[in-house]
């Protein structure tokens, strides 16, 4: 995607030197830009649990380009991978290039070589993946600008842009296609507390891309839905049952039942590697919970130009912070994939993923 006039990818290999992978730290966003480089197994599995990198198919990505510095260092594998998915549990993207990772290098000699290989691999897939779904979704896009004046109103929740999936996005996917195409657009975004992706990431994405929207409070959504204003909501998704439950930022499931109490379609998007096809239930995901400074501090950019962490509660007060939640498939209109659009069930999955077991 284009930043200031110059094309980045959320993660990429230095061209100058194969053994440095680089990044873009986003916990520095939108006030910074800062590339950092990744040298080490640490250095990748840091990135990950402490959200230098974040969305499901960019951690694939990280973790595939991690087991290749893990070959580098002459780290075992199996323990590389076991580092690795212990970082965030709830993202199945994950778990898939790592095991990716792990059959394609089993009988492999040169494991740098073939960890390289593959590490590139998983991310063109990713990004491959990421490109039919804006092609797929923005159908539903320009369907709904048919019947209407003005824009496409969308609201979306959290970050699924390039930043989250390596380049396109998946729920933001469909709305660059779109815009490109010439439809009309505008996103509502939602600020997503505690970690702000996106008032931070996802306005900045937009932003970047000259894509009219506004930022709004995580709990305006439903109201917007009741007034008219909203003509589709578009998710991204953690990790997704064979049956259609989602798992997504928190704050997701609010929006759904909002969605359907007001007769708003609500879309998810996703590659078919964030699918679980093992877990039937969403209510079997694991949910992440992440420490509470997240919700009891706040970062941003202070008077004088520079970042700074403001304390928001009594300083005593506990807090949990819960980072996902489960949307039921009864809730969801339909699944945006690379191979199509389907309903949120078996059924429909099945069709698009006859291959897969479940």
């Amino acid at each position: 995607m284009n930043v200031d006039g110059k094309q980045y990818r959320g993660i990429w290999v230095n061209e100058r030197d194969k053994k440095l992978i680089q990044i873009i730290d986003q916990r520095h966003l939108p006030h910074k830009f800062i590339i950092e480089d990744l040298k080490t197994l640490d250095d990748a599995a840091i990135a990950i649990k402490d959200m230098h990198v974040r969305g499901a198919p960019l951690i694939g990505a990280t973790a595939g380009y991690g087991m290749y510095l893990a070959a580098l260092e002459c780290i075992d594998l199996e323990e590389a991978a076991r580092k690795l998915k212990s970082t965030r549990p709830t993202a199945i993207d994950l778990a898939w290039a790592v095991d990716w990772q792990l059959k394609e290098t089993k009988d492999k000699t040169d494991k740098a070589a073939a960890t390289f290989e593959t590490a590139n691999k998983i991310t063109e897939e990713i990004v491959e993946q990421c490109r039919k779904i804006g092609q797929h979704g923005m159908k539903l896009i320009e369907d709904i600008s048919r019947k209407k004046e003005g824009p496409v109103n969308i609201l979306t929740h959290c970050n699924a842009g390039w930043l989250a999936t390596v380049d396109y996005g998946t729920a933001t996917a469909p709305i660059y296609a779109a815009f490109d195409k010439g439809i009309k657009v505008h996103v509502w975004v939602d600020e997503t507390r505690p970690r702000n992706q996106g008032a931070r990431l996802t306005a900045w994405e937009l932003l970047q891309h000259g894509i009219p929207h506004t930022i709004i409070a995580d709990n305006v959504g439903g109201h917007l839905m009741q007034h008219g204003m909203v003509d589709m909501v578009v998710v991204g998704t953690d990790r997704t049952t064979y049956t259609g439950d989602v798992a997504n930022k928190i704050g997701t499931y609010l929006k759904a039942l909002a969605a359907k109490d007001t007769n708003v379609p609500f879309y998810v998007a996703l590659p078919s590697s964030t699918f679980d096809w093992k877990t039937s239930s969403g209510m079997d995901i694991p949910i992440e919970q992440r420490g509470d400074e997240e919700v009891k501090y706040i970062q941003g950019k202070d008077n004088s130009g520079e970042l700074t962490k403001v304390l928001l509660t009594p300083e005593k007060s506990p807090a949990a912070n819960y980072a996902f939640d489960v949307t039921p498939a009864r809730l969801v209109t339909g699944l945006i994939t690379e191979r199509g659009v389907c309903g949120a069930d078996k059924e429909g999955i099945k069709k698009l993923y006859p291959e897969k077991n479940g």
